[in-house]
């Protein structure tokens, strides 16, 4: 299976977990995955079981490759800069390789409207552009709640869009907001998980108060809070039943 596959909803929500998990069944699997981290919270590396001893610098801190593929310094304001940077080489160089998945990291960007944002900006875009639309490998996207790092054009190179939504009413606004943004650049496919489900009560109120139609429905699951240490990957405590749950999410995939 070779998809894009981008993921997103509420801060804490477990798509990091989800996104992680994803990954690694499908390298376990034989498949070419880079995994991208293009939340600010930056807590993919974690979940892969990547250690703090591997130092993972994000994109939007690598300011001399930025400026030299831009052609512009990123805190002067009023500088003309390459549009269309070339970034064809990035994932060969920086990313990090950890059980069979590529990583790399976006990190944070600053905001619109300050001067130095336009040459980051532009360049993380176009990073983007690139491992959606050119990149072989299967990509994994872990986004923030939103789809901020996604344009038009991008936007149709995303095969699926998974959105995670827990039984609370700000993961389902949360997921709602998501849901509109897709449909505003073009992402029709969406697929809908529900997550840290206690009770056939909480199934039920996911359902009716949001309306998604939810493909899988993951149970609340202690073993995964292990798994949120230093060195220690998503499937290393994960339960089997948890890994069932990635499994059917990976069949709809493959069937979407």
């Amino acid at each position: 299976m070779k998809k894009k596959i981008a993921i997103s909803g509420k801060g804490g929500v477990g798509k990091s977990t989800i996104a992680a998990a994803i990954a690694l069944t499908l390298a376990k699997r034989g498949t070419a995955v880079l995994a991208l981290d293009a939340d600010p919270d930056a807590n993919l590396a974690a979940a892969l079981g990547i250690p703090d001893s591997i130092d993972i610098i994000p994109m939007s801190k690598q300011i001399e490759l930025i400026e030299e593929r831009t052609g512009a310094k990123i805190n002067e304001y009023g500088n003309v800069f390459k549009l269309n940077p070339d970034v064809s080489d990035v994932t060969e160089r920086f990313a990090v390789n950890w059980n069979g998945v590529s990583l790399l990291a976006l990190g944070a960007v600053t905001g619109g409207g300050s001067g130095c944002a336009c040459p980051m900006n532009t360049f993380i875009k176009a990073l983007v552009t690139d491992l959606v639309l050119y990149k072989n490998e299967t990509l994994i996207m872990d986004m923030e709640a939103g789809v901020e790092h996604l344009g038009r054009a991008t936007a149709h190179g995303v095969d699926s869009m998974i959105v995670v939504v827990e039984p609370g009413q700000r993961s389902i606004d949360c997921a709602k907001s998501i849901t509109r943004m897709c449909k505003e650049i073009g992402v029709s496919n969406l697929l809908y998980i529900g997550n840290k489900i206690s009770s056939k009560k909480d199934e039920d109120f996911l359902s009716k108060e949001s309306g998604f139609p939810i493909a899988v429905n993951i149970a609340y699951d202690e073993a995964i809070r292990a798994a949120d240490r230093p060195g220690i990957c998503v499937l290393d405590t994960a339960s089997e039943a948890f890994i069932e749950k990635i499994d059917a999410i990976l069949s709809v995939l493959a069937n979407s």
